[in-house]
């Protein structure tokens, strides 16, 4: 099997060093070259043809934003943003999700992390699940406007399997919620879900996606001045209201509360579950526990299986339905696949038909 060829692009020439031993040599990755800058990264690519590149963001002569456009644009491939946890840092790894890159990290305490090696393994693993991961263009915002009529051109080929599954007929008039699940790839399925949502959407909407502390608020905020419906970070003791997408805040699990007949939030720093906080499998477990209402559960593009275990529970109420992301259009296909090869999914979709069919579920 060849080696993975990762080219590394840092203005520090610590950060480069670190990173390269790091990856050098771990399960097949051969570091193949370095660069200082954006500009020195685009020479390199073209002539070394990597197979992922680690892209620091803020870098001088061109910085790590306009340097993955121009990647996207000429040479596509698997591109990991190295990002600082600061208000600007999450919001340009949220506009650089939106540009193409498959996933980031976050750097521990600043450009130059002394202690970059609290995120050596994170690093490592999405370095190797990259080299398969599927590459998109770029997203046009203003393009999510039109999300409606994309769901005609799609009509033959997103809905690949739906069964009729057990559902207890005499819940139908319970209230409806929608969860979602979703790690690598999700920012860029949510822009393409959640706009596509009417603004009297009948349901609250509970999200979490593999975000570490630092970003999730930038990604809400991104999301909320997209979408028709209200996103925002979730925080702890909120009541939930329909037509409001509740996103889990990064190193904290949301679960969901009923007192009476409403919802609230909670968001709590319980332990990691299977590596991730938050975790799919929490959130999809508390409301296994709610009564009265009805759940449309999601998982979208995401490595690993999280999720597939709380969807378990869920369905064994009977009072679930659930949606998976096809293969199509998953960035990585682990989650979906996990939850489908479980047998708990009712319909698989394309993302762009993923609204469509959420209110399907709520209406029906």
């Amino acid at each position: 099997m060849d080696n993975m060829k990762v080219l590394i692009v840092d203005d520090s020439a610590f950060m480069r060093k670190m990173i390269s031993d790091f990856l050098h040599g771990f399960q097949g990755i051969e570091v193949i070259g370095t660069a200082k800058n954006g500009r020195e990264a685009l020479n390199l690519v073209e002539k070394l043809s990597p197979d992922v590149v680690t892209m620091d963001v803020e870098m001088p002569v061109m910085d790590g934003m306009a340097a993955l456009k121009e990647i996207m644009d000429k040479f596509p491939r698997p591109v990991i943003m190295l990002s600082s946890t600061t208000q600007s840092g999450a919001e340009s790894t949220i506009r650089a999700l939106e540009t193409g890159a498959v996933d980031f990290v976050a750097k521990p305490s600043g450009s130059i992390s002394l202690d970059l090696h609290k995120i050596r393994d994170e690093l490592r693993e999405k370095v190797l699940q990259s080299k398969n991961a599927k590459i998109f263009m770029p997203l046009d915002p203003k393009k999510n406007q039109d999300i409606p009529q994309i769901f005609e051109k799609y009509s033959k080929i997103s809905t690949v399997r739906e069964k009729n599954p057990s559902f207890d007929s005499g819940i139908r008039h319970y209230d409806p919620v929608v969860c979602i699940g979703t790690s690598t790839g999700g920012p860029r399925a949510l822009q393409r879900v959640l706009p596509a949502l009417p603004s009297e959407l009948n349901a609250p909407i509970f999200i979490v996606q593999h975000m570490p502390i630092g970003f999730t608020a930038s990604l809400a905020d991104r999301l909320n001045k997209m979408s028709r419906i209200q996103v925002k970070e979730a925080a702890d003791g909120e009541k939930a209201e329909k037509g409001t997408a509740y996103i889990a805040p990064g190193g904290s699990h949301l679960t969901v509360i009923q007192k009476g007949t409403s919802l609230y939030v909670r968001v709590e720093e319980t332990p990691i579950r299977n590596g991730h906080r938050p975790s799919v499998d929490v959130l999809f477990e508390s409301l296994s526990k709610i009564e009265h209402y009805r759940n449309i559960a999601v998982i979208m593009t995401g490595m690993g299986s999280d999720g597939t275990k709380g969807l378990s529970i869920l369905k064994d109420k009977g009072n679930t339905h659930s949606i998976a992301e096809s293969e199509q259009t998953s960035v990585v296909f682990g989650m979906p696949k996990s939850a489908i090869g479980a047998e708990l999914i009712d319909s698989i979709d394309h993302v762009d038909h993923i609204a469509e069919k959420i209110m399907h579920y709520i209406q029906s």
